[in-house]
């Protein structure tokens, strides 16, 4: 009887391991979501910082793109743009992102006092 349940015991364990190995991936916490089309901003969602929003929809309209543009954090913050998008535009739209607005360390002021 004992060497049955260490066998299911066994069994089981694998099996949730296997699941969370499968089921558990990390998904990135989106930040925001920009959608164009023939220049137009169609669609957003989340808080997108207002500078990097009015010189994304320049471009859009000056090159009337159809794309995607997406923000997500998973550790550090990605810029996700559509691959149908040229490859200088798309390094126009990274160079104006703001990296560093979400790369802020809080600083601990109790440790700075004396």
């Amino acid at each position: 009887m004992t060497p049955i349940l260490i066998k299911i015991g066994f069994i089981a364990l694998a099996i949730f391991l296997v699941y969370k190995l499968i089921f558990s991936s990390k998904q990135a916490l989106t930040l925001f979501e920009m959608h164009f089309k023939k220049g137009r901003m169609t669609s957003h969602k989340g808080k997108i910082p207002e500078k990097f929003e009015r010189d994304c929809r320049n471009i859009a309209k000056a090159e009337k793109l159809s794309c995607t543009i997406r923000a997500e954090k998973a550790g550090d913050v990605r810029l996700h743009v559509s691959a149908n998008v040229s490859d200088n535009t798309t390094q126009m739209i990274r160079n104006l992102f703001p990296f560093e607005y979400y790369d802020k360390k809080s600083t601990d002021n109790s440790k700075l006092t004396g």
